[in-house]
């Protein structure tokens, strides 16, 4: 069958669900994409299993977790496994153009015809217009898209909210109005006491002192990502394919703000980092207006995307470990335990973890003897009774971590046997334990096309290859 549905899979990288208001935050960060909400399905309970920006966007264009893919972290060194896909590569064989707005490189340019570029001013000390230089090359490529006779397939990727948060005017103080260099607020103490990160928030907030400045700009951010993105809904519009194009947006992963000693940043197999939204829309598919419940994960998009294109085949030919959504999203009475039961967890970012997160508990092994915040502990946290996973009852559990840590290593054993692949988080080294020179602005290195690695004073592991922060001399 000759597919005829436009798809466009939008990433707002480090967009933490519960911030946005169509998942119930008390700010109004998103009125467009509560819109497409409205129009659309959104899943209430959706989670990136693998953290941080590569293995999160590797899962999410492949439909298979880091013991098929193998890519754990932001290491250089290693890529996917030979003969795993990516959906530009599958929907190209299918006859689709594809097309992105993206930096990332490396892999993740696998199957595209076409790849806009995009930067921004980061000579500017105060305010980085990140979202308005992703939707002009977006609708570059939007517009490329819709002037050819195939079907398209479009990955678009926006940099807000992640650091540094540096939202320009009016939305730099949008959600604040105090001073923020209060020499009487004390709550950023233990925050500038952090030696591994200090120096890097001293580039781009230097002399903060009140810890709700940094959350509500990392609002701001996602406020001014949604008044660009508007720009794209217009332009659909517009050009009149809303109604034959599938919409998927999601993030890669979310973002501590300060919830549990960990400030600005994607590290801790916690919610705020795993807890993504989800929303898709396609008004000739899709019903309007769901909301869905029960668990599900980012390996579950690619399957999605292929099933509702008539093309589901394809997530079992490619051993794709995820599930499709549209037996969900056609039978709703049936959706409250979601795609899964459990979701086995990872990251490799400037600690390296694993675990299990079930509907009730959260499993949390550390993988060193001490992690980044010098804890060595199991964690174990009773999801019904504390959502917000700040009391460790381990030890009052003994049974329950017992048998959710022979659940996860049940798990990984099965999965390296059906991949044949050997266990990728013990062989891929943590990439840094310090970032920041205190001198210039930061540019994430994880949005650049070059791997070179720079020239600065970071402490880096032996043997890691640190993707980590670009200066601007180093532009120049």
């Amino acid at each position: 069958m000759k597919p005829t549905t436009n798809v466009i899979l939008v990433s707002l990288d480090t967009t933490r669900a519960d911030r946005l208001s169509c998942y119930g935050h008390f700010r109004r960060t998103t009125p467009h994409l509560d819109r497409v909400a409205e129009e659309g399905v959104l899943f209430t309970d959706f989670f990136s299993p693998h953290i941080p920006t590569y293995p999160g966007h590797t899962t999410m264009m492949t439909g298979r977790d880091v013991y098929a893919h193998q890519v754990t972290g932001q290491s250089g060194n290693f890529e996917p496994t030979q003969g795993v896909q990516m959906l530009a590569e599958i929907l190209k064989e299918q006859g689709y153009f594809t097309a992105a707005a993206d930096n990332l490189g490396r892999w993740f340019a696998r199957g595209f015809d076409h790849i806009e570029p995009y930067k921004w001013d980061t000579n500017q000390k105060t305010c980085w217009r990140k979202a308005e230089a992703v939707t002009e090359a977006t609708l570059k490529v939007l517009n490329k898209a819709a002037s050819q006779d195939k079907p398209f397939f479009l990955f678009l990727h926006y940099w807000d909210p992640h650091t540094p948060y540096l939202p320009p005017p009016p939305f730099d103080r949008m959600f604040y109005s105090g001073d923020e260099k209060d020499p009487e607020n004390t709550s950023m103490d233990a925050l500038w006491d952090f030696e591994s990160f200090r120096n890097y928030f001293a580039e781009w907030m230097p002399d903060v002192t009140d810890i709700e400045f940094p959350k509500a700009q990392y609002d701001a951010e996602i406020a001014y990502m949604d008044t660009c993105f508007a720009h794209v809904l217009s332009h659909l519009d517009g050009l009149a394919i809303t109604s034959d194009t599938l919409l998927v947006i999601t993030a890669d992963h979310g973002e501590e703000l300060d919830e549990h000693g960990h400030w600005f940043d994607h590290h801790g197999l916690y919610d705020t980092n795993l807890h993504i939204p989800l929303i898709m829309r396609c008004p000739s598919l899709l019903p309007a207006g769901l909301r869905l419940g029960g668990l599900t994960q980012m390996p579950d998009i690619a399957p999605t995307i292929l099933d509702l294109l008539d093309l589901g085949h394809i997530s079992q030919e490619q051993q794709m470990t995820g599930k499709s959504l549209l037996p969900l999203i056609n039978s709703p009475s049936a959706t409250q335990r979601g795609s899964t039961d459990s979701i086995h967890i990872t990251e490799n970012t400037w600690m390296k973890k694993r675990g299990l997160r079930t509907h009730q508990w959260k499993l949390i092994v550390p993988l060193e003897i001490t992690d980044l915040h010098g804890n060595s502990e199991v964690e174990l946290y009773n999801l019904l009774s504390d959502p917000g996973e700040l009391l460790n009852v381990a030890f009052e559990y003994p049974e329950v971590v017992v048998r959710l840590t022979q659940q996860m290593e049940s798990h990984i054993t099965q999965r390296l046997e059906i991949t044949g692949n050997p266990d990728p988080l013990p062989l891929h080294p943590i990439p840094l334990r310090r970032i920041g020179q205190g001198m210039d602005i930061a540019v994430p290195r994880d949005k650049r096309l070059t791997k070179e690695l720079a020239d600065v004073q970071d402490e880096r592991l032996e043997g890691g290859d640190f993707i980590g922060y670009d200066r601007k001399e180093e532009e120049e």
